[in-house]
C-alpha cells in the first residue's frame, strides 16, 4: 500500500482514513505535511499523531491496538497511594509547560526509538499558547522532578510524553491528572501505545475501530468550561 504524502502548504488537507494505516510498521498512515495547529488538531480528532526522528520527514501514525485509560479505571498500587498520602510532591497544572516538554525530550535522547524533535517542541508550545496543549508538573523542594504533557479536545486527553527524575514522580503526575480529569467530566485518556508503566496504572488496549468510535462520542462534547484555566 502506498502512503499518502501530505501537502506542507495545505494544513486543511484531510488525512486518509485511519483504517488505511500500514500493518508494518504498525499504524504508519501518512508522511509529510506540517505541524500547524489546524493539522495537529485534525490529526488528534481522528486518532492520529506525529512521531518521527530528527532528519526524517514528519510521520503520522494510528496504531492498533491502541492503549487507552478510562478515568474511573485508574489503578493505584499500595505504594503509590502511600506516596500520595505523604504529600511528598507538589503537583501543578500548566505552570511550566516549556520546561516539561524540554525534560521529556531530554529523557528520550538516550533511548531507542523516536523522541521529541525541535519542530515538535515548537509546535506543541504553540498549541499550549492556544489553550489545547497542557502540562502537569511534579515538584520536590521547588525542583521540577516529573511531569507530562498532552492535548485536550472535548472530553478526551491525548497523552504525549512524560518524564521523571525521582521515583514515582511521573506516576504521581499521571494519577493526579486522571483524578482531576474525572472531576472535569473527561471520558477518555489516549495513551497511544502499550507500556508497562501505563498498563500498571490501569491503561488497556483496544482496537483502532473502537477507539475511533470513542473519539466520535467524546471529542465534540466540551468538558467543564475553563477547567484548565481554573488551576
Amino acid at each position: 500500500m502506498q502512503l499518502t504524502v501530505l501537502d506542507p502548504n495545505n494544513p486543511e488537507q484531510d488525512f486518509p482514513l485511519a483504517n488505511k494505516a500500514l500493518r508494518e510498521p504498525d499504524g504508519l498512515l501518512a508522511v509529510g505535511g506540517c505541524l500547524s495547529q489546524n493539522r495537529l488538531l485534525n490529526a488528534y480528532r481522528h486518532g492520529i499523531f506525529p512521531w518521527y526522528s530528527p532528519g526524517e520527514p514528519i510521520l503520522w501514525w494510528s496504531p492498533t491496538p491502541r492503549l487507552i485509560l478510562f478515568p474511573d479505571k485508574l489503578v493505584m498500587s499500595r505504594s503509590l497511594r502511600k506516596t500520595l498520602r505523604k504529600n511528598i510532591f507538589i503537583v501543578t497544572f500548566d505552570q511550566a509547560f516549556n520546561e516539561v516538554i524540554a525534560a521529556c525530550a531530554n529523557s528520550r535522547k538516550d533511548t531507542a526509538g523516536t523522541w521529541i524533535t525541535p519542530e515538535i517542541n515548537a509546535a506543541y508550545k504553540q498549541l499550549h499558547q492556544a489553550g489545547f496543549a497542557h502540562s502537569v508538573e511534579t515538584w520536590l523542594n521547588d525542583e521540577l522532578v516529573g511531569g507530562l504533557y498532552g492535548v485536550a479536545l472535548g472530553q478526551v486527553f491525548f497523552g504525549e510524553s512524560m518524564f521523571h527524575t525521582k521515583t514515582d514522580a511521573s506516576k504521581v503526575a499521571f494519577a493526579t491528572l486522571v483524578q482531576q480529569l474525572k472531576s472535569w467530566g473527561y471520558q477518555l485518556i489516549d495513551c497511544q501505545v502499550h507500556t508497562g508503566h501505563l498498563a500498571s496504572l490501569g491503561a488497556e488496549e483496544t482496537s483502532r475501530d473502537y477507539f475511533t468510535k470513542l473519539l466520535n462520542q467524546h471529542c465534540n462534547t466540551p468538558a467543564r468550561p475553563s477547567a484548565w484555566q481554573a488551576q
